[in-house]
């Protein structure tokens, strides 16, 4: 064997090894960061540079909080693909950042309600939110229970984040979701005639706070949403960020809409041929068309 067959034969063989050994460690950390949409490699940039290949039509819906029918929500009556995606307790300065833009690439508008605490360390989070056509609404300073403190202690809470919203983008919200779901009618009566406020509950929870893997929370998110209903996840959470390239795809793909919480509230009033959005992004839809019954305690 002469010496240059020798060192062609030594190159090839290093490569092989170099290759092998990164394929190797790619499965056994369970490295899923180049994954795009149902686990489809996307390389750096994505699918060769390409976005998602489903995007969420926009939407012209005219949102007055003072129409709304009920003092709180989880979904409002309709068979209209239209759904509200939500996420809580952010912004979170990694984890907030890309989930808009995996919002962004799909043209998704979405709904924070975030904590106090966090707008007034992330400002520049929260301007990003609005500027880009997503809801902010209150979560509480500290993320304290309402039906569990006093009802100074709770003015407080829903004062506070409520400043440091407006301090952080000029915009006051319209409504609040309670730290985790903890709530009764007497409060729910005195955030609307003290603050204005519906409170938003959900229809759907895949659990991410319990962190059963992306893949579940996906999984959970794309099979049990109806229409009209109200999404929960948190953006604190990796896996949950993780986990929605697929969920918000898959969403897509089955023909569902998204609309921030008070564009969905809108809609009760209004029929689907009112609302302003090309024909054919609202047909050929397989999205079930189940009866469904407004939410009200």
């Amino acid at each position: 064997m002469s010496k240059l067959t020798l060192l062609l034969f030594s190159a090839v063989s290093l490569c092989s090894i170099f290759f092998a050994g990164c394929n190797s460690s790619e499965k056994k950390n369970g490295n899923t960061a180049y994954l795009e949409g149902n686990n489809k490699k996307g390389g750096l940039f994505g699918r060769h540079g390409e976005g998602p290949r489903l995007r969420n039509p926009n939407f012209s819906i005219q949102v007055d909080p003072n129409l709304a029918r009920s003092l709180t929500y989880s979904r409002i009556k309709t068979q209209a693909p239209f759904i509200a995606m939500t996420f809580d307790d952010g912004p979170h300065p990694v984890y907030t950042p890309r989930l808009l833009d995996i919002l962004k690439a799909r043209n998704i508008k979405a709904t924070f309600f975030v904590v106090g605490t966090n707008t007034r360390r992330y400002p520049g989070i929260i301007r990003r939110m609005i500027a880009e056509g997503h809801e902010v609404g209150n979560h509480t300073v500290n993320h304290k229970y309402l039906s569990r403190i006093s009802v100074e202690q709770a003015r407080a809470e829903v004062m506070g984040c409520e400043r440091a919203i407006i301090a952080a983008c000029g915009v006051r919200p319209t409504i609040l979701r309670p730290p985790g779901g903890h709530i009764n009618n007497q409060v729910k009566v005195w955030l609307n005639r003290e603050f204005g406020y519906s409170t938003i509950m959900w229809a759907v929870d895949p659990e991410d706070w319990k962190r059963p893997g992306s893949g579940v929370v996906a999984q959970r998110i794309i099979t049990e949403t109806d229409p009209g209903e109200i999404v929960l996840a948190h953006d604190i959470h990796g896996p949950t960020i993780a986990a929605m390239p697929r969920a918000l795809d898959g969403l897509l793909s089955k023909g569902y809409r998204f609309v921030t919480v008070s564009q969905l509230i809108s809609l009760e009033r209004r029929k689907l041929a009112d609302i302003e959005t090309p024909k054919e992004n609202l047909h050929n839809s397989d999205y079930s068309k189940k009866s469904l019954a407004l939410f009200s305690d």
